[in-house]
């Protein structure tokens, strides 16, 4: 399906692009000659043509950078291609098939200008280079919906990380004390400082000790 709503799309969109290059092309070709030629301008008048030419970009734009199948621009593309690879085989014919007297809202629609100055080749060729790309073709992946981040695992799970080898320099928890032991630089622990595995430290007050360092 998304195959033709691509295709369905570039057919429209390759006469629409012809039309408001047409129409932005000749308007800014005629303002900025008369600018040259009166030495005088008004920025004013180049926004109608700006229109037109960046609603033709949009579409360009639109066409061939969304995540749809390259069928419909490399449709566009030849389509735009066609009437300029023709003029290398009937130039005077395919150029006579052009209208060339159409108006629209008043504005002269010179099809024949983005013809001529072969600017129909060059977005039609662009266009069609999506073509080119394999993984266009392809169905794009889908996330499960439910997961965080699409990535379908849940790390809230507690038995996620089940069956994973452990850690050999870890301890498993446990809610008992720890059984003492004394730091290798201090030498044998004394016996009276020594508690056993599973009681506090302080359960029992320390030995007295003698003057001499040793406990009685």
């Amino acid at each position: 399906m998304r195959h033709l709503w691509s295709l369905l799309a570039g057919i429209v969109a390759a006469p629409l692009v012809w039309i408001l290059l047409a129409l932005g092309q000749d308007g800014s070709t005629s303002t900025i000659t008369t600018w040259a030629d009166t030495s005088t301008f008004n920025t004013a008048r180049l926004i109608e043509p700006a229109v037109y030419l960046g609603a033709a970009g949009i579409a360009l734009g639109v066409l061939a950078t969304l995540r749809w199948s390259p069928l419909g621009p490399l449709v566009a593309g030849l389509l735009l291609m066609a009437p300029y690879v023709g003029m290398f085989i009937a130039p005077l014919r395919v150029r006579s098939a052009v209208p060339g007297g159409w108006r629209l809202f008043g504005d002269p629609l010179p099809l024949r200008l983005p013809l001529d100055n072969g600017t129909l080749f060059f977005l039609g060729l662009l266009l069609a280079m999506a073509a080119f790309s394999l993984q266009r073709w392809r169905r794009w992946p889908v996330a499960f919906a439910g997961t965080r981040g699409g990535s379908g695992l849940d790390d809230t799970d507690p038995d996620l990380f089940t069956g994973l080898p452990a850690d050999p320099d870890t301890r498993p928890p446990t809610l008992a004390y720890p059984p003492a032991e004394p730091p290798a630089s201090f030498g044998s622990p004394r016996p009276g400082d020594v508690p056993t595995a599973g009681q506090s430290p302080w359960s029992s007050p320390p030995a007295p000790y003698r003057p001499d360092g040793t406990a009685e």
